[in-house]
């Protein structure tokens, strides 16, 4: 039987996609990388934190329909279909399933611990295997050097922003109860 998508789906799925696009404004473009640092990968494993699997991955869809039918969402306020076949297509699609994934392993009650295990498996591991095999293949460079240059000078601050998007979702499924 399919399931029905509720307003309240489309709505939040609406509300996180606009969040996401916000903080792809916080975007600061590294000398070393093709990849800009940006706010958006705390809003990624938020959306997974906080919304079901079904308005997570409503939220990304939605976000990334918008970038590629000409809306600047992407970081750094990029749009177009160049952005998604570009170096940082990879990383756009493991937003989408990083975003499920995380939220297909936590649950309404889990602790901010858990959560924080499901923002590095779904918010850094998915991204960072999706971002950097694509980063390899579109530029030519080795995976090893894509690594280097796509994921490792982000591992840091992905890990804080996993730690801040727990905290974070907790009090908002506290207040949502």
């Amino acid at each position: 039987m399919r399931k029905k998508i509720k307003i309240n789906d489309m709505i939040y799925a609406a509300l996180f996609a606009t969040l996401i696009s916000v903080f792809g404004y916080i975007s600061i473009p590294l000398p070393f990388s093709p990849v800009p640092l940006t706010g958006q990968t705390l809003m990624i494993m938020l959306v997974g934190c906080v919304l079901t699997p079904l308005q997570a991955g409503l939220s990304l869809i939605t976000f990334i329909f918008m970038g590629i039918i000409g809306l600047p969402v992407f970081s750094g306020g990029a749009s177009g279909i160049g952005v998604i076949i570009g170096s940082n297509g990879g990383y756009l699609m493991g937003f989408l399933i990083g975003s499920v994934v995380i939220s297909l392993i936590k649950n309404k009650n889990s602790s901010i611990l858990s959560m924080i295990s499901a923002n590095i498996i779904g918010g850094i591991v998915v991204v960072y295997i999706l971002g950097v095999l694509w980063l390899s293949y579109i530029t030519g460079m080795g995976v090893y050097r894509a690594f280097i240059v796509g994921a490792l000078p982000f591992i840091i601050g992905d890990l804080i922003k996993a730690v801040v998007a727990a905290i974070v979702a907790k009090r908002i499924n506290t207040l949502r109860r």
